[in-house]
């Protein structure tokens, strides 16, 4: 069982979150602290009494946020709320499968109506949503049967959901291909809000890293870099590991997203450090909104499992450590939801703020894209030899 949910939704060994360290400083120092850490940090919005109402109830915490962007003469604002939704499993992974499924969709369905309740347009839930992230074991049994194909009633469900809040929904899941072979993918699948399936999106690297060792459940995804058009704007989805490969948010941007996704399952002691950055560089690079969401809570399983990294044999992976964000194009950031709490997180933004920055910046006009396809494509070959020049007095 999760430490949070033993502590009714709250570890007492974890810290809330980094922003509340932050808030121990100084009044003075304590702005400028965030302005070099945030940048241009979007205004707070009032959370509707709906929701908040829900949150209360629901032990979970409603944040919402707004980045402005200037007025344009030809061009309305294109206004969107974003939302994502952060949690831990709640039933212990000794359960049967039905029964976890079951709690764990409960408890994000109620979260998902406080999202519809507080104006959210495009919503996305956190990396394999349905089950608990059980890839550390390295056991098929009963891990796999929590797959499903992508029209299958995890999806059902959530186009219900869709279509009574005008939602599209990100719904990451472990998927089966019936059509071949039943292989598995880590897949996310984007619901229309109007409930259609508007596509889905296979995860395009598979991390082997310590506990992380994905390779032995699905394959690396075939699907390309796929953006998706919303009636609340194009939404790429770049599934967690992906986060480290700077070609893989470059991909979606180059397909016109204007939201990317990054829903994760990560843990402090592997990536916390790099967590608040990687995102916000993606967005700043490409310059659309990049939404981070992590799950939180320990995870326990009930055979022990190594790394391969001479340590002792655990049940569990860490703590997950939350910490969802959202990212504007200019790198302006929100804070983080909490580390150790439920949370959905809201932002309205305005879509025009990405091709101002673009402007602004001429990232995209200066990227010179021929050259690196050249020289990336010379590096895939077997002959390859990298472009260094020796100093001779070396030879």
């Amino acid at each position: 069982m999760s430490k949070n949910t033993e502590k009714k939704g709250k570890s007492t060994t974890e810290v809330e979150s980094l922003e509340s360290l932050l808030k121990q400083i100084p009044g003075k120092d304590q702005a400028e602290a965030w302005r070099i850490l945030y940048g241009e940090m979007p205004a707070e919005l009032p959370v509707p009494s709906a929701a908040a109402k829900r949150a209360k109830a629901g032990n979970f915490d409603v944040k919402a946020y707004k980045f402005s962007a200037k007025a344009e003469q030809l061009r309305a604002p294109r206004i969107v709320r974003l939302g994502v939704i952060q949690m831990q499993v709640n039933v212990p992974t000794t359960e049967p499968v039905a029964t976890q499924y079951q709690a764990i969709v409960d408890r994000h369905v109620d979260m998902i109506h406080a999202a519809g309740e507080a104006g959210v347009n495009v919503l996305c839930l956190q990396e394999a949503w349905t089950m608990p992230f059980a890839f550390c074991t390295r056991e098929k049994e009963p891990w796999l049967e929590f797959a499903e194909p992508v029209d299958g009633p995890t999806t059902q469900l959530l186009a219900k959901l869709a279509r009574r809040y005008n939602m599209v929904i990100v719904s990451p899941i472990l998927e089966r291909d019936e059509a071949h072979g039943g292989t598995i993918h880590n897949t996310a699948v984007v619901i229309g809000n109007n409930g259609n399936v508007i596509g889905s999106h296979r995860k395009v690297h598979i991390p082997r890293v310590g506990d992380f060792n994905e390779s032995t459940y699905y394959m690396e995804g075939d699907t390309g870099h796929p953006v998706f058009v919303t009636q609340f704007g194009n939404v790429g989805v770049n599934i967690c590991y992906g986060r480290h490969h700077p070609l893989n948010w470059l991909m979606f941007g180059i397909n016109g997203a204007e939201i990317v996704f990054n829903p994760s399952a990560t843990v402090g002691s592997l990536s916390e450090p790099l967590w608040p950055i990687e995102a916000r560089c993606a967005s700043i690079a490409n310059n659309y909104f990049s939404c981070s969401i992590n799950r939180i809570g320990t995870e326990t399983f009930p055979n022990a499992f190594t790394s391969g990294d001479g340590k002792e044999a655990h049940h569990d992976f860490g703590h997950f450590y939350g910490s969802s964000y959202m990212t504007a194009p200019n790198g302006g950031r929100t804070p983080g939801l909490s580390r150790v709490k439920d949370g959905v997180l809201v932002s309205e933004v305005d879509l025009n703020h990405c091709r101002q920055v673009r402007d602004k910046w001429g990232f995209q006009m200066t990227q010179r894209l021929a050259e690196y396809a050249r020289d990336l494509t010379a590096a895939a070959q077997p002959g390859f030899q990298p472009q260094q020049v020796v100093d001779p007095s070396l030879k």
